[in-house]
């Protein structure tokens, strides 16, 4: 295959999955003013619906337009030799391999992460603003992007190293070792994130013991998921939208929630409201695991 070929099928590959995707938002989009249904109508609140669809209508226009800036940039980069420019760059500081590949993908990180941080700050600070999500301030905000930049330093760049050793020095089957790098780090990963990543953006402290607990630790019985500790986690500082997730497994496992200051106060009916669905996954599991709020 001829590399003038090649290159045109990334780039038609690029164009259809770009299309794919608006086509598929264009069809949710449709449904942004529905109605609430009959079924629901006593549950939802029509004024917060109201303000929930508003949100998404927001959301989609903005994806939209950051989607068409990222593809536009991407063809350009393509057409304009912008990787050989910066593969030449980083061949320049260095022959070894290992050091070109980490200039050349840090170089890539960067300068996409430059050109779409201007999303990000609008996202936060202008439309979830607009709705009163937003809790972060200008600051915090700074500091998670060089606390970021610092993570993916450390953990892309090893990773990528090895993977690049693996190959350079001619080690059978690389691509084995290489898999098998990622798998473990992926476990690792799911397994320790609330212990070593989550403590770099959040302040994690013990739950005092009091009503709230009780009520926690008997849900967790009651699905069968048995806590060896609770926590509370600092999340509202940076949003008032109330998530859940499940995370690790084994003696590791966790579900982090950042609700608000709610839970705090004894708002039990907002506890279960985010920390059901989450607890309802792992619920025949029988080992010992943490949970945050």
């Amino acid at each position: 295959m001829q590399p003038t070929t090649l290159f045109y099928i990334l780039i038609l590959i690029l164009l259809i999955s770009f299309i794919i995707d608006k086509v598929l938002d264009a069809l949710n989009a449709k449904h942004f003013n529905d109605d609430i249904p009959a079924e629901l109508a006593d549950v939802y609140d029509k004024d917060e619906y109201k303000k929930s669809q508003d949100y998404k209508k927001a959301n989609a226009k903005f994806s939209s337009i950051n989607a068409l800036f990222s593809i536009l940039v991407t063809i350009g980069f393509f057409f304009l030799d912008g990787f050989k420019y910066v593969d030449d760059f980083a061949r320049s500081y260095s022959e070894n391999s290992i050091l070109v590949a980490l200039i050349f993908f840090g170089v890539i990180m960067v300068g996409s992460d430059i050109l779409t941080t201007p999303f990000s700050y609008y996202k936060t600070f202008v439309i979830e603003e607009k709705f009163g999500f937003n809790k972060s301030t200008k600051k915090l905000f700074w500091i998670d992007k060089i606390k970021g930049w610092g993570m993916s330093a450390i953990l892309g760049g090893s990773i990528l190293a090895l993977i690049i050793w693996f190959y350079e020095f001619g080690v059978d089957n690389f691509w084995m070792y290489a898999w098998g790098l990622i798998t473990v780090f992926s476990l690792f990963m799911n397994m320790f994130y609330a212990k070593i990543i989550v403590p770099l953006f959040n302040k994690q402290t013990q739950l005092e013991d009091g009503e709230l607990k009780l009520a926690i630790e008997k849900y967790a019985k009651k699905v069968g998921f048995t806590l060896e500790n609770i926590f509370v986690i600092d999340g509202s500082k940076r949003s008032s939208k109330a998530n859940a997730y499940f995370s690790g497994f084994g003696s590791q496992k966790r579900i982090p929630i950042g609700a608000g200051g709610n839970l705090e106060h004894g708002n039990f009916q907002d506890w279960y409201i985010v920390k059901a669905p989450a607890t309802g996954m792992p619920t025949a599991c029988t080992q010992l695991g943490q949970m945050q709020i």
